[in-house]
């Protein structure tokens, strides 16, 4: 039976500020999907307490993250200030609103997220489309 040829050698060394750029994209997911206002609390810590001293690949996605995560805030202000606008929360647009609004700005918001992380995980930048660009 012949020898199985040696894999190619694998570069073990992530990039630096490589885990810091996931924790800072888990954090924005977490804090859409299961734990909102706490885990943005998290991700607002971690980006003033690495804001200065972070590697590029680590301040990148911090700044994306928590300016994505300010985004997903104002939306969620808007959609319930036009719930209100539009009858209260017993007004038959209450649900219509709620659905576009899930439907096209937190599922967009999510699979911006996902990229983001994804890219986090390879060791490279992500600049999110539209909602990455609040903070300097």
């Amino acid at each position: 039976m012949p020898a199985s040829p040696e894999p190619p050698a694998a570069d073990d060394e992530a990039p630096p500020g490589q885990g810091l750029a996931i924790a800072a994209e888990s954090l924005y997911l977490v804090n859409l999907l299961l734990l909102p206002g706490l885990a943005f609390l998290a991700l607002l810590w971690l980006y003033f307490r690495h804001r200065d001293d972070a590697p590029p690949l680590a301040r990148g996605h911090l700044r994306q993250t928590l300016s994505a995560s300010l985004w997903a805030g104002i939306l969620l202000v808007i959609a319930n200030l036009t719930i209100i606008a539009l009858g209260g929360y017993d007004a038959p647009w209450t649900w219509v609103v709620v659905i576009l609004y899930f439907t096209a700005a937190h599922t967009t918001l999510i699979v911006l997220g996902i990229v983001g992380l994804a890219r986090a995980l390879a060791g490279q930048p992500y600049r999110y489309p539209l909602v990455g660009k609040l903070l300097p």
